[in-house]
């Protein structure tokens, strides 16, 4: 038994995955190569390795010959009769070839063979091991910034965490273990590259899914997300199951769930709303947490036309237009916000139904907090976008 090469082989399988039977190949490719290199030839060779045990022996395959011509393909009938007395002309004899015998080139040939398959083995068991986590989320440890980008080391592989791929205003300390978004692996002469994201909205999706049991489970399904990276998330969700409230689910008792997530990204805004195939009801409720009084939609060229209280146009556009804009990002529809007003005035709405509603109007502003009239409450939106250097 050949128990230096077995243990050998057993400490690489265990440290880099590599099958041993991958490496034996590698070994017999590498003798019969170092054959090659030593005779000049090696179509006579035949290597004879048991798996087990890992003994090996070298074989020439020679035709007994009176007149020898080629020492690598033939022996003399003396040399034949050496080994084995019953040998006559033209008898193909089975010569053992000692490879400690093969000079310093062929040796350092074979020795380079070995290790360029150890190496390539070690980039594809990397490359499947990431491959399969494509499209799903990693925890990195942050090793150092490189320029703008962040070098981030996964386990066996590092990522590069690009500029574009970043959530403006995150800044990352040396050690600091971050969950991330793997979007590509792509195999590579140097090992797998690796395209990580902290700014994609399917992070949020996979955050999710390890926080919340159901969503893992498929009983809640997120039908549709919309992101602002850093900033804020509006997620719609869908529950196979009457009996679970989709939306309570992913908030949890206290909002433990949710707010687990939103320390993992940062402080990010997360709103959750309810699916609906109803394409009003889920415009209306992604426009929340502004109250609607209308939505008409039209399915076919995908757009919604919204009025909602003159009170609430500032929170159902939000600031910089942003409820607004992932409200149509998260149901697809080009959403065309209006006022009461302005409903009044395009005869959308008749023209008493200030008077009608006032009354309610009152209560809901009281209920909900307000203590300034809309045109009040618009005013120091205004303001605080001239403070941001918008207009």
């Amino acid at each position: 038994m050949n128990t230096e090469l077995l243990e050998a082989l057993n400490v690489l399988e265990k440290e880099k995955d590599i099958s041993k039977e991958t490496l034996l190949d590698a070994i017999e490719n590498s003798l019969l190569n170092a054959c090659k290199n030593h005779f000049g030839k090696a179509d006579n060779i035949k290597l004879v390795m048991d798996r087990e045990t890992c003994d090996y022996q070298l074989l020439a395959e020679k035709t007994v010959v009176e007149t020898v011509e080629d020492k690598v393909e033939q022996i003399s009938l003396e040399d034949a009769r050496a080994i084995d007395s019953g040998y006559e002309l033209g008898d193909v004899v089975q010569v053992p070839i000692e490879s400690k015998s093969f000079g310093r080139i062929a040796t350092q040939n074979a020795k380079n063979l070995i290790l360029q398959k150890i190496r390539e083995e070690e980039r594809k068991v990397v490359y499947d091991q990431y491959f399969e986590k494509e499209r799903d989320i990693v925890t990195g440890i942050v090793q150092r910034y490189v320029g703008r980008n962040i070098s981030i080391n996964l386990g066996k592989a590092d990522a590069m965490l690009t500029e574009n791929e970043q959530v403006k205003g995150e800044i990352f300390q040396p050690t600091e273990r971050i969950k991330l978004y793997v979007v590509e692996v792509k195999n590579t002469t140097k090992g797998p590259r690796i395209l990580v994201s902290r700014t994609h909205p399917e992070l949020v999706k996979r955050l999710f899914e390890a926080e919340v049991t159901e969503v893992r489970d498929g009983i809640v399904e997120i039908k549709s997300i919309a992101r602002e990276a850093g900033s804020r998330t509006k997620i719609a969700v869908w529950s196979n199951d009457p009996d679970v409230d989709p939306v309570g689910a992913c908030v949890g008792m206290n909002g433990a769930r949710v707010n687990a997530i939103v320390d993992e990204l940062r402080g990010e805004k997360i709103d959750i709303i309810n699916w609906s195939d109803n394409p009003a009801i889920l415009i209306e409720n992604a426009l929340s947490p502004a109250k609607v009084i209308s939505v008409m939609a039209d399915p076919d060229e995908k757009t919604a036309s919204v009025i909602v209280p003159d009170y609430q146009l500032s929170l159902a556009i939000g600031k910089e237009g942003q409820n607004a804009r992932l409200a149509a990002r998260l149901t697809g529809y080009k959403i065309d916000i209006k006022n009461e007003t302005q409903a009044i005035e395009s005869g959308e709405l008749p023209e008493n139904y200030l008077e009608l509603m006032e009354g309610v109007y009152e209560e809901e502003m009281y209920e909900d907090g307000y203590e300034q009239d809309y045109e009040e409450d618009t005013e120091a939106i205004c303001e605080e976008t001239e403070e941001d250097g918008k207009e």
